[in-house]
């Protein structure tokens, strides 16, 4: 009896060829498994199953995960303010882990012995797949046929002709491009020249900001426990928030990003982000934080999101750092309540108005006309307590 595998399958070329590439040199039985985190057209999960029968597995199994990407992968993101390098919203870094958790769950489905990725050696991914398999199932043999094989693309063409392998030769992209719900990247071609400005149809999520309205549109979004739960006063799940915020925000030209970032295996590269809603949701999300998270907790909370996007880049999401820092911030996010109001308007996102019956600001406190509370007796003891290692040091140095 033949061993099983099952393989994270997008439907590509690459996959496709690895599915007989499998079978033949490492003598397994294929089960394909994808999923749709956002990314797929009306019918593609379907035909991208068939595709993969077609090419030579012996089943394949489709899940739709986009709730599940939203409300366990995503929000997470949200509660921490998770940026890589304080600018990336870890569009692909989150919908590994899922990705892998559903991997898993097959192979023990079917009794598999391995699992399998389409990873290549030099990018982040492989060891987001790695090394998730070996929290969730470190039993399971993980195999990455395209970081073993060091495949081309032309090579796979000819394995794919000389094999039967159904597969359509398209005109080659020049871009290596993955998307989710949360986002959209792009890299190679002619963004491996950092010089070079991102070409024009490398955006698909985003209008250029200069062709965006001429005339700002608002947004409102409502939060409860740090997540946002209602738009323009509509209560709607996540995904409905994130997938409408998507269309609106990109019309606009909001959530681009152009960036050189420090790969995990060691380099620079030079990556094109697209996250309209990331954008605008986390900008609501860090606003209403201003206003209701106590000074320590926040400052707390910022240092907190540096570590836990780091460490979802890094391909950790299963680690116990991470899980301990997801705790600490469903915490801190409790007071998180209340809404936010927005405007949007060529390629910028910008908070006007923010209200909670949890609001740490008291305008009695703030306020300079005769309505003022602040007790302005107890300023000079605290300002020469506050100044007090300041004075000392000058004067025992001052003369240096």
């Amino acid at each position: 009896m033949s061993k099983k595998l099952v393989l994270a399958y997008s439907g590509g070329l690459d996959t496709s060829v690895a599915i007989e590439w499998l079978k033949i040199h490492k003598g397994y039985e294929v089960i394909a498994c994808a999923m749709d985190v956002g990314q797929a057209a009306e019918g593609e999960m379907e035909r991208i199953r068939q595709r993969a029968l077609d090419c030579g597995a012996s089943d394949a199994v489709i899940f739709d995960a986009r709730a599940e990407f939203a409300d366990q992968f995503v929000a997470a993101c949200i509660r921490a303010n998770g940026k890589y390098m304080g600018k990336y919203p870890l569009v692909s870094a989150l919908s590994r882990p899922l990705i892998v958790k559903h991997l898993v769950e097959v192979a023990k489905a079917h009794g598999a012995d391995a699992i399998a990725h389409g990873c290549t050696g030099k990018g982040n991914d492989q060891v987001r797949f790695d090394v998730a398999a070996m929290a969730l199932a470190p039993h399971l043999t993980v195999e990455a046929p395209i970081r073993e094989w060091g495949l081309t693309r032309d090579a796979a063409l000819d394995f794919a002709a000389e094999h039967g392998i159904p597969v359509v030769a398209k005109k080659e992209n020049p871009y290596s491009i993955d998307e989710n719900l949360w986002g959209r990247a792009a890299e190679c071609g002619a963004l491996e020249d950092p010089w070079v400005a991102p070409p024009s149809d490398i955006y698909a999520m985003t209008t250029h900001p200069v062709d965006a309205p001429d005339t700002p549109e608002e947004v409102e979004l409502t939060f409860a426990g740090g997540i946002p739960v209602a738009l323009d006063g509509q209560v709607m799940d996540l995904f409905s928030i994130i997938a409408t915020l998507n269309t609106r925000a990109g019309a606009h030209g909001i959530g681009r990003l152009d960036m050189v970032e420090d790969r995990l295996v060691g380099i620079k590269s030079r990556e094109v982000y697209e996250f309209p809603a990331a954008a605008v949701i986390m900008a609501a999300h860090e606003e209403l934080e201003n206003l209701t998270v106590e000074t320590e907790l926040a400052v707390g909370m910022k240092d907190a999101s540096a570590v836990w996007a780091k460490l979802v880049y890094n391909g950790l999401w299963y680690g116990p750092y991470k899980q301990a820092l997801d705790a600490f911030f469903m915490q801190a996010n409790t007071s998180i309540e209340g809404d936010v109001r927005l405007s949007m308007y060529k390629g910028t996102v910008a908070p006007t108005g923010r209200r909670s019956e949890k609001s740490l600001y008291q305008r009695g406190l703030a306020t300079y006309d005769a309505s003022d509370e602040f007790d302005h007796s107890m300023a000079l003891g605290f300002v020469k307590l506050w100044g007090l290692p300041t004075k000392v040091w000058a004067e025992t140095n001052g003369d240096q």
